[in-house]
């Protein structure tokens, strides 16, 4: 038989019947939906991740304390005091670290910070003036923090757009002073709309000189990050070396797995976290793909009923002249047209969908979350689809080609 005749007669074998065919293909659009949603919200959560790492520069290294975590246990570990006064002015020195440009030393945490009767939990960042470089931010009002702050641990504090628009609306805020841990601190600037730069969101951010953050906020003696710049990106490897020979000949360790300490280079940040989001985006891709499964299913019992009800036609097909394989390749076309249709059209619902999660997380998260299709994905999906007509539209496919002309044109 002609193919095309062939597939005019599957194409009327689906149609006749338009409410069951469309139930059965809505088990393979759910599957591709689901897969193409979470491909595309794990390539636009790695393309922001890194985005956001990217954003400190590529000659950026940051030195953090305890060991670096390979697992839950490892966790605890990153609450170490292993970076202190003594560290920061060893690696600054040249003898010690010859291809460092700067050295910003880091404190932060969440503390509640107050104006009247308003009230705000932002992150606290105890840093010196070198952090708006680091971050390229400018000051939109006032002034940044300088050396003589940091150097008389000043109560002085420049914050994020959204705390002045929080606390302050269309006043002014420079000059005037807010409380934190029972200190009045004066606001001398107010930086501008950011976002989420690395791992800090600058618009909730109150920056505050180190010294007096380590003093009267935290009461800590020690930092919790140690960011760094290096000369070029081609002296990265050899000033992530330096840094960890400076820390091991201060610590007296000799053994590199006993570091109480480690230091990332953004390459290694970014490598790090594409590996991480990606084998989570296919983990929670193999779990949507279960759907195609159950949607498979569905298929292979539909086709049976069709096989059934349509055991007149066969028979009176066979009795003409059909052949078992054009029974046979009927069927099969079938099924895989109904799968493939499904394909398509959760390529589509996938991709709607995930471009209006994408805007809406945009808006909820207050960042610019990247809506990103994904191409191998689409087609994965194509091809999964189309197999699994195929493999589950093969046995009634069978059973309707096995079916004797005369036995079937019996059947009632």
């Amino acid at each position: 038989m002609h193919i095309r005749h062939t597939f005019k007669t599957a194409i009327t074998g689906l149609t006749a019947n338009r409410s069951r065919t469309a139930l059965t293909i809505l088990g393979i659009v759910i599957g591709i939906t689901a897969i193409m949603i979470v491909m595309s919200l794990g390539d636009g959560a790695q393309g922001l991740i890194l985005g956001q790492i990217q954003g400190i520069g590529a000659k950026t290294v940051i030195v953090a304390p305890g060991r670096q975590p390979t697992g839950p246990t490892d966790l605890a570990s990153l609450f170490s005091d292993s970076l202190k006064q003594r560290e920061f002015e060893e690696l600054q020195k040249k003898t010690n670290v010859p291809t460092l440009v700067r050295l910003e030393p880091l404190v932060f945490g969440s503390e509640s910070i107050s104006y009247k009767s308003e009230t705000y939990r932002p992150t606290i960042l105890g840093a010196t003036r070198h952090i708006m470089t680091i971050y390229d931010i400018t000051i939109s009002d006032g002034r940044s923090l300088d050396d003589d702050d940091v150097k008389s641990n000043a109560d002085v504090a420049v914050i994020g757009w959204k705390i002045k628009d929080k606390l302050f609306g269309a006043e002014n805020a420079v000059g005037e002073k807010i409380r934190i841990k029972g200190r009045n601190f004066r606001i001398i600037g107010v930086m501008p709309k950011k976002g989420q730069l690395s791992f800090f969101n600058f618009d909730e951010a109150v920056l505050i000189p180190y010294t007096t953050a380590q003093q009267y906020v935290f009461g800590i003696k020690y930092f919790h990050r140690f960011i760094g710049e290096a000369e070029s990106e081609a002296q990265i490897e050899r000033t992530k070396t330096d840094i960890e020979k400076t820390l091991r000949s201060l610590h007296d360790i000799t053994d590199p797995e006993k570091d109480d300490f480690f230091v990332e280079t953004q390459a290694g940040a970014m490598a790090q976290v594409a590996t991480i989001t990606s084998v989570l985006t296919l983990f929670l891709a193999a779990v949507a793909a279960i759907s195609l499964l159950v949607g498979g299913v569905g298929i292979m019992n539909i086709m049976l009923v069709s096989v059934t009800e349509r055991t007149r036609e066969i028979g009176l097909r066979k009795a003409i002249g059909a052949k078992n394989s054009d029974i046979l390749t009927q069927f099969l076309l079938e099924a895989t047209l109904l799968t493939s249709v499904g394909g398509v059209v959760g390529i589509a619902l996938g991709a709607l969908f995930s471009f209006g999660l994408a805007v809406v997380l945009s808006s909820v998260l207050a960042t610019s979350w990247p809506f990103a299709f994904p191409v191998g994905a689409a087609f994965l999906g194509l091809g999964v689809a189309a197999a699994v007509g195929l493999v589950f539209g093969i046995y009634p496919a069978k059973q309707a080609a096995k079916k004797s002309p005369i036995e079937a044109l019996r059947y009632e």
